[in-house]
């Protein structure tokens, strides 16, 4: 019997699902590597472009701003046109906007690099993600695959710095950008043998609502930036926020009236949806910002180069490892809910408990640093798939695009907004006391301070209705 043909038992999938599930989980894990990759390559890209020191974060939020702006309205798309063909879109945007970001000889060609790398993202991963989850009944299987998806966007981050310090230390951090074509290039030749076209039933795209959302979502991002560069009394920051808000609401607004909304309400007010992807924000923003403030305690306070300061999250990429195997049997062991919200809490635990850190960065800091970012990644990645599997249950395969852009939206907005914030606070205290290690210390607590209270409105609000198995939908995609 050909392997297309084979059927998934209930709990091992077909060869031809593996080699599905290895193919997409490898252009998110490329993705995710992408958001930290160059973090540590800052210094060394503005010293040979010419960037100036307050300009250098523009090259991480060229990114973040298409990619966070833009997913779910990709996210619906995909479902419109094709999963299939947007993930192969975004791949092609993604090896054509890294070659252009290695060959680089001015600011301005990096940072329309960066922008191209940011719709690549926006593109392919709520493609991929949808695929993954359209492939597999909602079971042991998905919640497999999902934890695996968690591991490796929690992992990418952490393998994104290590890959970066290694990169820039020992050939150029133009690399950083060149090792993408080869493995897009891969993806673009092995998808369409491997991955089926899928896609919702047909429906008109609705215009004022993707415009609205997107408008909003931009002016968010783009808000929260400058305020974290200007400062919160910023008139040019303050302006985008007050922007965002009008026309958020006015998104909401659109999609309570629409024919055909692009996220209908009565989804985004599933018990499911709402507060899975309220954790999955909380988990994403204040996660990447312990990374940034550790990355600052080690290289301001400790004096590492970029080497070592990749190489002392290694241990939480190896901990998110084993998080994403674990994850899925706890879920099926205690339920979404207690995962979610109890990896939300072991990650404000560990987060608070980094307030320990001395002024010296000497063994004794470096090993409580990976001690606790380790007990911290636990919770991280489960939360993370504790996320992904709440936000995307109970909907039909129709919708699976739409849920999937809201989780790959929640990602990505997470991952942008809570690195401005927190550096603002980290920036201020430090200002007032003359001390880096009191900046940390003070966004640190504050950072484990949002997590504990985003991990208990998540256990309070799924609590009514907890979000365990439920049966499939009946409508499934088309398949071609």
């Amino acid at each position: 019997m050909p392997i297309s043909e084979r059927t998934p038992t209930a709990d091992r999938m077909t060869p031809r699902q593996r080699m599905l599930l290895v193919l997409l989980l490898g252009s998110q894990f490329m993705l995710a590597i992408d958001f930290s990759i160059l973090n540590i390559a800052l210094p060394e890209i503005g010293r040979g472009l010419g960037f100036s020191l307050g300009n250098l974060q523009w090259i991480s939020t060229a990114m973040m701003l298409p990619s966070a702006g833009l997913t779910l309205l990709f996210g619906r798309l995909a479902d419109l046109a094709g999963r299939r063909r947007m993930l192969l879109a975004g791949m092609a945007l993604l090896a054509a906007g890294s070659l252009i970001g290695g060959l680089a000889g001015s600011p301005a060609v990096l940072l329309a690099a960066r922008v191209l790398q940011g719709l690549a993202a926006a593109m392919a991963t709520p493609a991929a993600l949808s695929l993954l989850t359209s492939a597999l009944p909602e079971g042991p299987l998905r919640d497999r695959a999902l934890g695996l998806n968690g591991t490796l966007l929690s992992a990418g981050f952490t393998v994104g710095a290590v890959f970066g310090g290694v990169l820039t230390s020992t050939l150029s951090w133009r690399w950083a950008f060149l090792v993408n074509v080869p493995v897009a290039a891969a993806i673009l030749l092995l998808a369409p043998r491997i991955v089926p076209e899928s896609r919702g039933r047909r429906t008109a795209l609705d215009v004022p609502g993707a415009s609205a959302v997107t408008a909003g979502l931009l002016a968010l991002v783009f808000g929260v930036t400058l305020a974290g560069q200007q400062g919160w009394g910023s008139p040019a920051a303050l302006g985008a926020l007050g922007a965002a808000v009008v026309l958020l609401a006015a998104f909401w607004r659109i999609e309570s009236r629409a024919a055909a909304p692009l996220a209908p309400v009565q989804v985004l007010r599933r018990p499911s949806v709402k507060w899975g992807n309220l954790g999955g924000l909380v988990t994403f923003a204040m996660e990447s910002s312990v990374v940034f403030l550790l990355t600052l305690y080690l290289q301001k306070v400790g004096g590492f180069g970029p080497m070592a300061t990749g190489l002392a999250f290694c241990g939480l990429g190896g901990t998110a490892f084993t998080g994403g195997l674990i994850a899925p049997r706890l879920i099926g062991r205690f339920g979404n809910r207690a995962v979610l919200g109890g990896g939300l809490l072991v990650q404000a635990a560990a987060t608070g408990l980094l307030f320990l850190l001395g002024g010296h960065g000497d063994a004794a800091a470096v090993t409580l640093l990976v001690a606790l970012t380790s007990a911290g990644a636990l919770g991280h990645v489960s939360a993370i798939v504790g996320y992904l599997v709440t936000a995307t249950s109970g909907l039909p395969a129709g919708e699976q695009g739409l849920a999937t852009g809201l989780a790959s939206m929640t990602q990505q907005v997470g991952t942008t907004l809570g690195i401005p914030v927190l550096s603002a606070v980290a920036a201020a205290r430090t200002a007032a006391t003359g001390s880096v290690l009191a900046g940390v210390h003070t966004a640190l607590l504050l950072d484990a301070g949002v997590v504990l209270v985003g991990g208990l409105l998540v256990l309070l609000g799924l609590r009514a209705r907890r979000t365990g198995r439920r049966q499939p939908a009946a409508a499934g995609p088309v398949i071609e």
